[in-house]
């Protein structure tokens, strides 16, 4: 979250909610709007919620991207402007983030929240590809287009959109259920088996977390990773040393595959997954494939990467050339088949990584609502008390463009 116009969010934190035990359960069973005292105010998000874990349930309100909870969502917002961002909701415009294929009766319960209880002055919902397109014109061999194939992998899942002129592709989209949350918790599972009982339960899942975002790089080969390996453990086996927050002391640990074999998961899923099988570059190229035949070189010559997961090393490069072997390969067999003398004209595959690439949905956002245009497309509160939140229903960008 923060305000438009700065190129970093003031604040990145969690998803997740801390409520004390006697305040959920009356939550889940009431609603918000049956408590309205002093215990109403008794909760923390993000990082504070996972701090205070032993005293407050843990609850995570949006799951593989869409809103479960919408009074435990409503209290996240609710903190996320008055304690965090320090604002006074009615003299804002909001720009809200939406995955794609969202229901429209989301979007609309999103505007209720925000009309009705932050008494804001208009908000706009904006599809995550399109603003994730917008932020990688800051890479150097980047093309400022609204045509491309956006690879978007957080914390609970990875989605594969492709954009032509601005218009997202529904049709096209793929859903990968593994993203950032499935690699640590298969970090975490080998380090399990290597230190049964040197890592307190309690920290278990934080120290495979760190481990996951300092150490882990995307190798070529995984056959020859090993290989490299287990020849030489001593310049590839890494000692990483731990806090022991209950009795004041530190550990040790050795970091040793997972460095590799963390972000190998979105290459070969059968390491954390028995009903999901198919590798990242074949959805990829599935998705493209299945575009409109016109849009599909535009499709490849631009691969957006967006979100956290794709920040490993050298996790575009492998993409890329496992995503150039797919279409090589069958554009060889096609002519084999047909066995003309008209040579097949090379597919460009380009897959582009930038520095704005973690926070990239952000960052375009940012950019989008400092513009002058923004304006005429939000959605005003004097709109929605004519209306209602139906008003969400539709992207009044599409009627300026048409």
């Amino acid at each position: 979250m923060g305000f438009a116009g700065n190129t970093d969010p003031q604040f990145t934190i969690p998803t997740v909610i801390g409520l004390p035990n006697k305040t959920a359960k009356t939550t889940s069973r009431f609603g918000l709007a049956s408590k309205r005292g002093i215990d109403d105010l008794d909760f923390y998000i993000g990082e504070e919620a996972l701090a205070n874990n032993k005293l407050y349930n843990l609850t995570y309100p949006i799951r593989h991207g869409q809103i479960e909870n919408w009074d435990h969502m409503e209290r996240f917002w609710e903190q996320s402007i008055f304690k965090y961002l320090r604002c006074e909701p009615e003299d804002h415009y909001f720009l809200l983030t939406e995955p794609p294929l969202n229901a429209p009766e989301n979007r609309e319960q999103m505007a209720e929240i925000f009309f009705e209880s932050f008494n804001i002055q208009g908000m706009y919902i904006a599809v995550q590809a399109v603003l994730a397109l917008a932020a990688s014109w800051t890479a150097k061999k980047a093309n400022q287009t609204l045509t491309g194939t956006v690879i978007d992998s957080g914390d609970g899942v990875t989605h594969i959109i492709p954009v032509a002129e601005g218009y997202v592709l529904g049709s096209s989209i793929k859903n990968i259920p593994i993203a950032g949350r499935d690699i640590t918790a298969f970090v975490q599972q080998l380090q399990r088996e290597h230190y049964e009982n040197s890592i307190p339960a309690q920290d278990s899942f934080d120290v495979a977390k760190s481990v996951k975002e300092l150490y882990s790089y995307t190798c070529q080969d995984m056959l020859s990773e090993f290989i490299k390996y287990d020849s030489n453990p001593s310049n590839h086996f890494i000692n990483h040393t731990v806090a022991d927050k209950s009795n004041n002391s530190n550990y040790s640990l050795q970091i040793g595959y997972e460095q590799f074999l963390a972000p190998e998961v979105f290459f070969n899923p059968e390491l954390v997954s028995s009903d999901f099988l198919v590798p990242l570059p074949q959805m990829v190229d599935a998705a493209i494939q299945s575009s409109p035949i016109d849009t599909r070189r535009g499709l490849y010559t631009n691969i957006v990467l967006s979100g956290g997961s794709t920040m490993f090393k050298d996790f575009g490069k492998r993409l890329q050339r496992d995503i150039k072997r797919i279409v090589d390969g069958r554009i060889s067999s096609n002519e084999s088949l047909t066995q003309t003398a008209v040579k097949a004209k090379p597919i460009d595959v380009n897959v582009i990584s930038h520095k704005k690439q973690r926070h990239a949905v952000w960052f375009g956002g940012s950019l989008l609502a400092t513009t002058d245009q923004f304006y005429q497309f939000v959605h005003t509160k004097a709109e929605y008390e004519e209306y209602g939140p139906s008003i969400c229903r539709h992207n009044r960008v599409f009627n300026f463009l048409g």
